[in-house]
């Protein structure tokens, strides 16, 4: 019989959730990949209400055994879902699926559909947690590949592009028109792209703001004779564990895809990240990308180090009473 005692979590438990994912990574992929701010951030990020979409597993003696949640990702039907035990703690993690399976189903209710997509990302080397998830009705949707580029030495900024003008973001109200541009190529370019949901800009905006590793002056918008076609953010969230840059987004609008926007904006963020004192690059893409990203980055000389599997179900919202 369980003896967990299950309860909502606070800010405060940050650090000792970070402890059970850094127990759980290394014995899956040998090293911890996330990072105490990383998980701070999970807990005060702004669709995520703590009051009902986490629960905390503690052990008798008060050690926190396991960690679930269920997060909306806009106002559409998808929801990411998580699940983590520790390694050798039996009978518990069916309890946490339960829960959050269910809540999954009912946030997509309070958001008016009819049905949930659920998807929870597993590193390929988790053999357990592929054989839960395939338990539970999970099949894989997709793989993301983590990509790393490492620098030897200087890397100078791209020759610029006839017509392309680079303007980057300010933080504050000067920031505005960026940022706007920013979100509209982004929201555009990443329709189509597997488990990508909509939302309005206010959301956008709040998303990094809320993010510790967030940085506007990191945001680029490329333009094409005056138009928005192209987008970069670079983040910070990589910096500290890895010494590296991140590039969290990297969005071309499919019009003006075929003309070198993307591979100039990656070749900035490598400048850029050098100019910072960053030993690398890293950035994660869809393997099954609507276009030949992958392609791209390996050409640019990235490699992939990681790969991530998304595990995707469908199944009837509940309704509420």
């Amino acid at each position: 019989m369980d003896t967990h005692r299950l309860r909502r979590p606070v800010v405060e438990d940050a650090a000792a959730i970070h402890g059970l994912i850094s127990v759980y990574d290394r014995s899956v992929i040998g090293f911890v990949d996330s990072t105490l701010d990383d998980i701070s951030d999970e807990l005060t990020e702004p669709d995520f209400d703590r009051d009902n979409d986490g629960w905390i597993a503690e052990d008798p003696g008060g050690r926190i055994d396991g960690w679930a949640w269920a997060c909306r990702t806009g106002t559409g039907s998808n929801v990411r879902v998580e699940v983590v035990v520790r390694p050798g703690v039996e009978g518990l993690s069916g309890r946490l699926w339960t829960l959050v399976l269910g809540r999954a189903a009912e946030i997509a209710a309070e958001l008016g559909h009819g049905s949930v997509v659920a998807d929870i990302g597993i590193y390929r080397a988790d053999d357990h947690r592929r054989a839960e998830a395939g338990a539970h009705g999970f099949e894989p949707g997709t793989a993301f590949h983590r990509m790393r580029i490492d620098f030897g030495g200087p890397v100078e900024e791209p020759q610029p592009q006839p017509g392309v003008t680079l303007h980057t973001c300010a933080a504050g109200p000067e920031g505005e028109e960026v940022r706007r541009q920013a979100y509209r190529v982004h929201q555009e370019g990443f329709a189509e792209h597997f488990g990508f949901a909509s939302v309005d800009y206010e959301t956008w905006f709040a998303r990094r703001e809320a993010a510790s590793t967030h940085d506007w002056s990191q945001l680029v918008v490329a333009r094409v004779d005056g138009e928005p076609a192209a987008m970069v953010q670079s983040t910070n969230i990589f910096a500290a564990e890895e010494g590296c840059g991140y590039v969290a987004t990297l969005a071309v609008l499919p019009r003006f895809r075929g003309q070198g926007l993307g591979r100039h904006l990656l070749y900035h963020a490598f400048a850029g990240d050098v100019a910072r004192g960053r030993v690398g690059t890293i950035l994660h893409v869809d393997s099954n990308n609507t276009t030949p990203a992958l392609g791209l980055y390996t050409s640019a000389g990235m490699r992939p180090v990681l790969v991530i599997d998304v595990w995707r179900r469908e199944y009837p919202a509940v309704q509420p009473a």
